[in-house]
């Protein structure tokens, strides 16, 4: 009979398990609870929390014995449909389009989420199967040390991850990852500079309306066999095909021209050469209806194992164009909620993991290092820009304020908010100000940053006829009290600390009564006239003119609920839109924001109050090097890995 477990392997899994069944047990009880292993439990939480130490062990037994709890192992290669089905319910996690990734209603909840005791089965199950290698054989050579929480080296890196992907298509559905398992005709740089991926070159014909790729020779997918310029037009019809997330509607046509791919745009489009970033290659002849847990791609990393809702584990793939990255081994597992994350970094089972603002400012992990970066992750308070008529709009919901239309008020809260107390009351200040859309983009305007200035605040308000007459303390105009509701998604602890600093600072300092309210389905119907907190952030400026461009006012995809419109604007984005290049496009894109008498930003219409950019914070192990990020979009956990291909360990 053959052996299933190595000594070594066995010893691996009892440390894993030992390790982790505590930290479920904390982690599934309530701080004012917890009495320690000889205290007595009372309360709701009391009998499941031993469920979740035992938990732990026969999970991990289950997956090194090559089943995941429930008989729900899928390994790549050989999945059924009916394991997809089954799986489609689980997350992907952060996503995001060619537009740019932001709100789109479900919310961004901050605190611990998910099952504490799953996260920490799956925590203790991952390790123990990442010990030895998953296709038998012994003891591999590569990977963690033989005690719990000694760091891994030989190229394996473990990351706690809040979400796993249950779709691996990026032609119909799988965006966020892209990178990793595929490559694109080109990509950006840290510096977001559009470099070479599987084109070596392109033109733009004087029309902009024709771009040409000139492929690459010697890229190969991750079986094998060669990058063709046939299987680049494949991608993109079906990309369009599926409509996906991807935004290919300028798209007229793709063909063949030799060895080159040309694509045929209907009109102008300087932003196509970032949507083209976005586009995963695929190999034709490999792909059909198991695709998308049975990936083939030309990218850095190949996906070697798929188990539902707890992990996918990534090996580099030797047949990369640019070399097989220094991390020959990538295991992501399921660790959602601060406080699973922080259990999981101090029992030594992740590599790296996501935190909070308010876990990293009040702990510290020996053998780990606080990683924080920066973001365009910006909240903002989003208000009606037209008064409230008692007119309803095509979804039959309410438009319009009579506070925030009035554009004294949007401007006496741009100027007279101190956006760095906002940071440290909120975020223990792991944040920045945040003063547009797009802050420290090629494409956005440094003048679109203001001092904070609350005289002028005053002023503004004095000047507008909003005066408290009653000495209440909050301001009227017109029988108008300068009073609204600021909503957010409820749950969501980050914005809810936003909303409520900013709300003390506008009624202690501008007189302005700010009401805030955790809203749940019903704020879909409620933003087109109430504030609300929104967060967007995103590398590309098409998110700009979804933002403020007229065609787009008043919808219900979240862009632009304040019903913002200028005619001088407009001007400004479709000139940007239209333009042949990015470069040429900047210009354009700068002066929508603020051309020195109007725009986008607080110094112009200020249909939007930027208020903080969040920091992206994770624990991660001495000796791991993260390589040089970008700036990261929304959301904390994709723009982390984006360029793991670039990650090592160091001595």
């Amino acid at each position: 009979m053959k052996k299933l477990f190595s000594a070594r392997a066995i010893t691996r899994l009892a440390l894993a398990a030992a390790a982790v069944a505590p930290a479920a047990v904390a982690a599934a009880t309530p701080a004012k609870s917890r009495l320690g292993f000889g205290g007595r439990v009372r309360g709701r939480f009391g009998r499941g929390l031993w469920l979740a130490a035992a938990i732990a062990l026969p999970a991990a037994l289950a997956l090194l014995a090559g089943c995941a709890p429930g008989g729900a192992r899928a390994p790549a290669g050989g999945t059924p449909a009916a394991q997809a089905e089954a799986s489609a319910a689980a997350g992907a996690g952060d996503t995001g389009d060619a537009a740019g990734a932001g709100d789109t209603g479900a919310g961004n909840a901050g605190g611990a989420s998910g099952s504490a005791q799953a996260a920490a089965a799956a925590t203790a199950a991952a390790t123990a199967t990442t010990a030895e290698n998953p296709a038998g054989g012994g003891d591999s050579g590569s990977g963690r040390g033989g005690d719990s929480g000694s760091p891994a080296r030989g190229g394996e890196v473990v990351i706690g991850f809040p979400s796993i992907p249950s779709n691996y298509d990026p032609l119909n559905g799988f965006a966020s990852g892209v990178q990793l398992l595929y490559s694109a005709l080109v990509q950006t740089d840290a510096d977001m500079n559009v470099v070479p991926d599987l084109a070596e070159s392109w033109e733009v014909s004087d029309d902009a309306l024709a771009y040409t790729f000139r492929l690459r020779d010697g890229a190969r997918f991750s079986d094998g066999s060669d990058v063709t310029a046939r299987d680049v037009v494949f991608s993109y019809n079906t990309a369009m095909a599926n409509a996906t997330g991807i935004d290919l509607s300028a798209v007229q046509s793709v063909a063949e021209d030799g060895g080159d791919v040309v694509i045929a745009l209907k009109q102008p489009r300087s932003v196509f050469i970032l949507t083209a970033a976005q586009v995963g290659i695929v190999p034709e002849r490999a792909y059909g209806p198991d695709f998308a847990l049975s990936p083939v791609g030309s990218g850095p990393f190949r996906l070697a194992q798929y188990d539902v809702d707890q992990q996918f584990i990534l090996e580099a793939n030797e047949d990369y164009y640019a070399g097989a990255p220094a991390i020959a081994r990538a295991v992501f597992v399921k660790v959602s909620g601060e406080d699973t994350q922080l259990l999981a970094a101090k029992s030594g089972e992740v590599d790296i993991t996501l935190t909070s603002a308010t876990i990293a400012a009040t702990n510290a992990i020996d053998g780990y290092r606080l990683l924080v970066e920066k973001s365009l992750d910006n909240m903002g308070i989003a208000g009606p820009v037209v008064p409230d008529a008692g007119e309803t709009n095509e979804y039959g919901h309410r438009v319009g304020n009579s506070v925030t239309s009035d554009a004294a008020i949007r401007k006496a809260l741009a100027y007279g908010l101190d956006r760095q107390q906002i940071c440290d009351e909120a975020l223990s200040g792991y944040a920045a100000p945040a003063y547009s859309e797009n802050d420290g983009m090629p494409w956005s305007n440094p003048e679109s940053a203001i001092e904070y200035d609350p005289d002028l605040a005053l002023k503004y308000l004095g000047d507008a006829g909003w005066e408290d007459a009653d000495g209440d303390g909050i301001r009227e105009k017109g029988g108008v009290r300068a009073s609204f509701p600021l909503l957010y998604f409820a749950g969501d602890s980050v914005r809810q600390a936003v909303a409520m600093s900013a709300a003390n600072q506008a009624r202690d300092r501008l007189g302005i009564e700010i009401l805030v309210e955790g809203a749940g389905e019903d704020l879909g119907a409620r933003m087109f006239s109430e504030p609300m907190i929104l967060a967007w952030g995103s590398s590309n400026p098409m998110t700009t003119y979804m933002l403020f461009h007229s065609s787009n006012a008043g919808k219900d995809d979240w862009y632009n609920p304040e019903n913002y419109r200028n005619p001088t604007v407009d001007g400004y984005l479709d000139a940007a839109l239209g333009a042949k290049t990015l470069d040429e496009a900047v210009p354009h894109w700068q002066k929508a924001q603020w051309d020195g008498a109007t725009g986008t930003s607080m110094r112009g219409d200020a249909p939007y109050i930027f208020l903080i950019n969040k920091s992206h914070l994770y624990w991660a192990r001495e000796g791991l090097d993260t390589g040089r990020q970008k700036i990261h979009a929304h959301g904390d956990a994709w723009p982390l890995v984006a360029n793991l291909r670039e990650w090592k360990w160091i001595d």
